[in-house]
């Protein structure tokens, strides 16, 4: 049967954070195990496709002299197009340039400011979204006339958005937290217009039999209803924004953000490929902060609105 949180004995309420930090600790063993057979793929290509490599050197005294030569030779597999796990870590503290700040300062600075953008472009697009999704499940009418061109909506390249919406408001990053919110309005209108009738139909009845008006229908019943699916749906936007905010920053001529960077290293790939997939990697660690930071805020908002536990009629 479920218990509510607050009338659990203290025995049973430490069992329960025990036990969700117990969860908490396997998923993040699962993600390492993950990251780690990542890695050792990427090696293992380069082990038996790649360019031939060496090791010359002194490790706690000890000479190091070894040559490997792979059997393939995988293009995909090349220095070129796959640096070695090592060369991309080591971009990260080397230099940006001859007497400059570690490139993974300037990264994180740029990272920073990506962030910020994509920030408020998601708040944007959440307000929106969650505006039109209230709107759609209170007027049929809107709803039949309006989600078609929601829907087609996401059909236009978000490459030719972006230059047209820059070049319209000419406002820096706004411009750019613009795009982003035009890319993330879409899944939490979708999310929460399905949240929303997502309550039991007796629980409607109900509400209706006490004379209860759509306001009060809708914060009580249908907000708190919608949370689960509204939350997923913010996952996938912060996710989203992102992206949208690199986008944007790219005909905007924004020089501290993520897209500079990206624009720059790709420029000397040729010569320095280890420093556009460390940019790469910092992108995708900007977004898997965003999406832990709204997984949190889902935990946490759940956790008090459904403060529940399981517990066996034995105990």
């Amino acid at each position: 049967m479920a218990v509510a949180a607050g009338s659990l004995s203290p025995t049973a309420r430490a069992a329960s954070v025990g036990r969700r930090s117990i969860s908490v600790w396997r998923k993040a063993a699962v993600a390492i195990v993950v990251l780690l057979a990542v890695l050792l793929i990427w090696e293992a290509a380069k082990w038996l496709g790649g360019d031939p490599w060496f090791i010359h050197g002194t490790v706690f005294g000890v000479r190091i002299d070894y040559e490997h030569r792979p059997p393939l030779q995988w293009r995909i597999a090349d220095d070129l197009s796959l640096p070695h796990v090592w060369d991309v870590t080591r971009a990260f503290v080397d230099p940006a340039q001859r007497n400059g700040p570690l490139l993974g300062l300037v990264l994180s600075g740029q990272a920073l400011f990506t962030f910020r953008e994509a920030l408020v472009g998601f708040v944007f697009g959440g307000i929106l979204g969650l505006g039109l999704a209230v709107w759609f499940v209170h007027s049929q009418l809107a709803e039949r006339a309006l989600v078609p061109y929601v829907v087609a909506s996401q059909t236009v390249p978000i490459l030719a958005i972006s230059p047209i919406v820059v070049n319209a408001t000419k406002a820096g990053w706004l411009s750019v937290a613009l795009v982003t919110a035009y890319l993330t309005f879409f899944p939490v209108t979708i999310g929460a217009l399905r949240g929303l009738r997502a309550a039991d139909p007796r629980a409607f009845e109900l509400f209706r039999s006490y004379a209860a008006s759509r306001r009060q229908i809708l914060m009580r019943l249908r907000m708190p209803a919608s949370l689960p699916y509204l939350f997923a749906a913010l996952r996938i936007a912060a996710a989203a924004a992102v992206i949208g905010a690199i986008i944007g920053e790219i005909p905007a001529g924004i020089q501290d953000g993520l897209a500079s960077a990206i624009v720059n290293y790709n420029q000397y790939y040729v010569t320095a490929p280890e420093r556009l997939w460390a940019t790469i990697v910092l992108c995708s660690a900007v977004g898997l902060v965003f999406v832990g930071l709204v997984k949190l805020a889902e935990a946490v908002v759940l956790r008090r609105r459904y403060g529940t536990l399981d517990v066996s009629p034995g105990q």
